[in-house]
């Protein structure tokens, strides 16, 4: 376990002119955050230390963190006095963890301390981004680790929805364990720009890519279309990276959702529109529905299938046949391809991908 960073090296770090991650010494192109680091230093919220190094696999304490945020919001960080007794005036991030303090990104303990020293563990930094980009879209993935009473669990379920962290792949969200700089990154990367979104996301994926644009055409004749943007949130102020689907003058937040054990897509704070439980197998039954009196099941009829849309023809499909008897069918890196009610009538294809 390496130590955490050397109050002198972070100091000294804030005031270096911008570096860029090609110039640093420890941060090879095959470092599993190297674009994260390389764009959050491009924009100046990361920077290096006086070795030209950034250490990225070195801890993230409270205070860097509060100097970060900082530089993201354009706050101003200059040394000022802080409302915490452990935070002299004179501490190099005395002006940003007053700022970070009074947005109320970071927040003091009960006892009135700030412990600018203490690195950041996945559950605080979990309630941090949430505060910071205002996310409040939510979806309760249940990881085995995350009880919920806990007092980071809604913002750790705000972090699957924002597609900004799916824990890992034991259904853990290890919301204990010390956050590294890299990690601190990525998490910021991705809620700052939907390409980075794109890294969270199963091994065999059904997610769509955020950079896309998907056209599709209703049993009417009428087309929808997707892009992954910021729109307004739907609960309290800010914005959020969704999914919208635009059908004429009319624009819906449409919201993803993915983890070890299913993917969803459907409409925030109301039923999804289609499922697909994990693992895919032919016969395997899930419910639809936790809301509904009874049950609604639909079942995974075939795998492997072959399915023409007006975009292209699928190979590799996924049928799944609702509980009505129509069937929609899943692509990897598509979602839903094709939904064909149980009269024979296509309700939804798609048609384009730009």
């Amino acid at each position: 376990m390496k130590k955490a960073l050397i109050p002198v090296a972070i100091v000294l770090s804030l005031f270096l002119p911008l570096s860029t991650a090609n110039a640093a010494t420890d941060l090879p192109g095959s470092h599993p955050f190297y674009e994260e680091i390389n764009y959050l230093m491009e924009k100046g919220i990361i920077k290096s230390y006086p070795d030209g190094t950034v250490q990225p696999d070195a801890f993230v304490t409270r205070a860097e963190a509060a100097v970060m945020f900082v530089r993201l919001k354009g706050l101003d960080g200059t040394k000022k006095a802080a409302a915490f007794p452990d935070v002299p005036a004179d501490h190099f991030a005395s002006g940003s963890i007053a700022e970070a303090a009074k947005a109320s990104y970071i927040l003091g303990f009960p006892d009135g301390t700030f412990r600018p020293d203490e690195p950041v563990n996945r559950g605080d930094l979990a309630i941090m981004i949430g505060r910071v980009f205002g996310l409040n879209f939510i979806f309760h993935f249940g990881y085995n680790d995350v009880a919920d009473e806990a007092y980071y669990h809604d913002a750790v379920c705000r972090l699957a929805a924002a597609s900004i962290s799916y824990g890992y792949p034991d259904n853990t969200f290890r919301p204990n364990l010390q956050t590294t700089r890299g990690e601190f990154s990525a998490m910021l990367a991705r809620a700052l720009e939907p390409k980075f979104k794109n890294d969270v996301k199963i091994g065999r994926s059904y997610q769509r890519d955020k950079t896309k644009t998907y056209t599709y055409r209703d049993g009417e004749g009428q087309l929808a279309v997707d892009r992954f943007v910021s729109v307004p949130a739907v609960i309290g102020p800010g914005t959020e990276f969704v999914w919208e689907t635009r059908i004429g003058e009319d624009a819906y937040p449409e919201l993803e959702y993915e983890n070890y054990e299913l993917f969803a897509n459907g409409f925030p704070y109301s039923e999804q529109s289609f499922y697909l439980a994990y693992p895919v197998q032919v016969g395997k039954k899930f419910i639809t529905s936790d809301h509904s009196p009874v049950p609604y099941f639909y079942t995974i009829t075939g795998v492997g299938e072959t399915v023409e849309t007006e975009y292209k023809t699928f190979t590799n499909v996924v049928e799944v046949t609702t509980q009505s008897g129509g069937k929609y069918y899943m692509v990897e890196g598509f979602a839903m391809v094709k939904w064909i009610e149980a009269d024979g009538t296509v309700s939804n294809e798609l048609i384009d991908v730009e």
